[in-house]
């Protein structure tokens, strides 16, 4: 007789494996509002990893309108958008975003949704779902973006990092009847932002869609705060874009913006957007409050104040043996190497009360493990200060 395989077992020889090669992650418990101070597992913290680049989360004026949302519409939506789940409160965010994204996008509509990882799938398997469309994909894309290219029924090609020649070279190779570019603007474990002019000039080029996931520039690039599109001044009936609210705008969920065409075609063909009950109104209505600070002169002096932070940083930092990346936006990644390493270093810095998570792979690649630091718009001065030479100081103790 056959035995029977001892299933728990062969869980936890997996997670003996991970754990084994420092590879274990832990969830902790935040007992306060997102902020730079909080409250971690009953220990006061100062936190750099959060992606609440504009402070926005615990602003008094967001919560407000989430209060005021919940009172005026309830808790949650009840069904999904196309049954009777789409609130006026949605239907005013998605005009309001449309219009913000109207410089970029020609006869640009927005659709919301309730996350950024939804949005990507979303995207990817109703425009790739035909079995005679590629995707080109990014080499360093977030995980939504990945396995989105894999749920569609489109090929995949993968071209690296930046790389605007070899991309050019497998556009033009291929045949495909529908073509997609897909990368994020700011990649989020290295924090640079994607050759977005080169690659879109490609794509009109070759007829192919630019799809831009803009989870880590939305609310933070360009002037207005309008993301990587505006950043770069870019316009086109080629792009599909796609920002997280859940990050600087400070609430949750996710808008896609595009032509109005393709909105409608992920209206009836995205399965991600049909077969889930609407986020709650509330968020939405809240997020009004989030679009007005990030568009006003608050978010203009939360901009330029989260900028002389990252400058500071990287004047502060005496780095030797750590690797600290060439990025200019909120993202401050600092390479240790080994998984051990980061895990102790990341230790370290919890010992004095900061809060910045070691990435290991997965998602960095094998021998990349890393410090991710993160700054806020409601970061100070003397927390930039305290975290820089904290890590000077732990990386020369660690030599």
């Amino acid at each position: 007789m056959k035995a029977v395989p001892d299933l728990i077992a062969g869980v936890d020889r997996k997670l003996d494996a991970l754990a084994g090669q420092s590879l274990m992650r832990r969830l902790r418990v935040a007992d306060s509002p997102c902020a730079p101070r909080q409250v971690v597992d009953g220990r006061a913290m100062l936190a750099f990893c959060s992606n609440d680049y504009l402070g926005l989360a615990a602003h008094p004026d967001v919560i407000e309108a989430l209060r005021e949302g919940a009172g005026r519409y309830g808790a949650g939506s009840g069904a999904s958008h196309l049954v009777s789940g789409h609130s006026r409160a949605h239907a005013l965010l998605e005009g309001r975003l449309g219009e913000w994204m109207a410089p970029h996008l020609e006869q640009a509509r927005a659709l919301y949704l309730c996350t950024g990882y939804m949005a990507n799938l979303a995207i990817l398997t109703a425009l790739g779902a035909d079995s005679d469309a590629m995707i080109f994909s990014e080499a360093l894309n977030h995980a939504s973006l990945i396995d989105g290219a894999r749920l569609a029924k489109a090929g995949v090609t993968v071209y690296p990092h930046g790389d605007v020649d070899a991309l050019a070279a497998q556009l033009a190779a291929s045949s495909a009847g529908t073509r997609i570019v897909v990368t994020d603007s700011v990649f989020s474990m290295d924090g640079n932002l994607a050759p977005l002019p080169a690659l879109l000039a490609l794509c009109e080029r070759h007829g192919a869609w630019l799809v831009v996931d803009d989870a880590h520039g939305f609310g933070v690039l360009g002037a207005r705060g309008r993301g990587a599109l505006e950043h770069f001044d870019l316009r086109s009936p080629n792009l599909v874009y796609m920002g997280t609210l859940g990050k600087a705008a400070g609430v949750g969920g996710a808008f896609i913006a595009a032509h109005a065409s393709v909105i409608e075609l992920l209206v009836q063909r995205a399965r991600p957007y049909i077969y889930t009950t609407a986020a709650p109104p509330a968020l939405a209505h809240a997020l009004q409050a989030s679009l007005d600070i990030i568009g006003g002169e608050e978010g203009t002096r939360r901009r330029a104040h989260l900028a002389a932070l990252v400058a500071h940083l990287r004047d502060a930092l005496r780095l030797q043996r750590w690797q600290l990346l060439p990025s200019h936006t909120a993202i401050q990644p600092v390479i240790v190497g080994s998984n051990d390493e980061a895990l102790r270093a990341a230790a370290g810095l919890h010992e004095q009360g900061l809060w910045v998570p070691a990435i290991r792979p997965p998602t960095v690649a094998p021998g990349t493990a890393r410090l991710r630091m993160t700054l806020c718009a409601a970061h100070s001065h003397d927390d930039v200060a305290l975290l820089a030479r904290a890590l000077n100081e732990l990386e020369r103790a660690t030599a």
